[in-house]
C-alpha cells in the first residue's frame, strides 16, 4: 500500500484538472502541464481531487502508483505556485547577467557563455553572484539549473564555482608544507 498514492491530489482555487484516460491536464494562473500515466494505473476525478489508483497488486503497479501521484500533484503545483531553484556565484570576478533571451556567464574561462533561456522558463539575477531559476514545469526548473551548475560545478579546495544555494560544499585540506 502506497502511503503516498493513497491520498488524493487537492486542486486549490483557480486550477482545474482534466482527466482522459491515462492522461490529465492541468490548468491554471501559470499555465498548463499535461502528464500521461502509466497503464498500471487508473487516473480518476471527485470532488475537486484528483485520485490515483492501481489497477492490480502487481509490484509495478505499486511502484508506479506513488509516483503518478506525485507528478500528479507536481502539475498542480506547478500552474498554481510554479518553482524556484537558486544557484551561487563563488570566485573572484565570477558573475552572471541576464541578457535579453539569454543568461550571461562569466566563470574564470577565456571566455563568456551564453546560456539561452528556455520557452517557460524565468531567470533573475538580483545580484551578479545571485542566479534564480523559475517555472511551471519542476522537471524543466531542475534541469536549467542543473545545466547552469554543470558550466562550473563548485571545487572543494577554494569553493569555486556555481553551486545550490541549499548545498553544502565538503571542503578539503590544502597541501601542507
Amino acid at each position: 500500500m502506497s502511503r503516498i498514492g493513497k491520498n488524493p491530489v487537492k486542486l486549490p482555487q483557480g486550477v482545474t484538472a482534466q482527466v482522459d484516460g491515462q492522461a490529465v491536464s492541468v490548468k491554471g494562473p501559470k499555465g498548463t502541464l499535461s502528464f500521461v500515466a502509466a497503464r498500471e494505473v487508473a487516473l480518476s476525478q471527485r470532488d475537486g481531487t484528483v485520485v490515483v489508483t492501481p489497477r492490480d497488486a502487481s509490484k509495478r503497479a505499486r511502484a508506479v502508483w506513488g509516483m503518478s501521484r506525485t507528478m500528479v500533484a507536481n502539475l498542480v503545483e506547478g500552474v498554481s505556485k510554479g518553482f524556484e531553484r537558486r544557484l551561487e556565484i563563488n570566485g573572484v570576478g565570477f558573475r552572471a547577467a541576464v541578457e535579453g533571451k539569454a543568461l550571461r556567464l562569466t566563470l574564470g574561462y577565456s571566455h563568456e557563455i551564453n546560456y539561452p533561456i528556455p520557452e517557460g522558463i524565468t531567470i533573475a539575477c538580483a545580484k551578479p553572484t545571485e542566479i534564480v531559476v523559475s517555472g511551471a514545469d519542476r522537471q524543466q526548473v531542475g534541469q536549467v539549473a542543473a545545466e547552469i551548475r554543470a558550466f562550473r560545478r563548485p571545487e572543494p579546495y577554494k569553493g569555486k564555482g556555481v553551486k545550490y544555494a541549499e548545498e553544502h560544499i565538503h571542503r578539503k585540506e590544502g597541501k601542507k608544507k
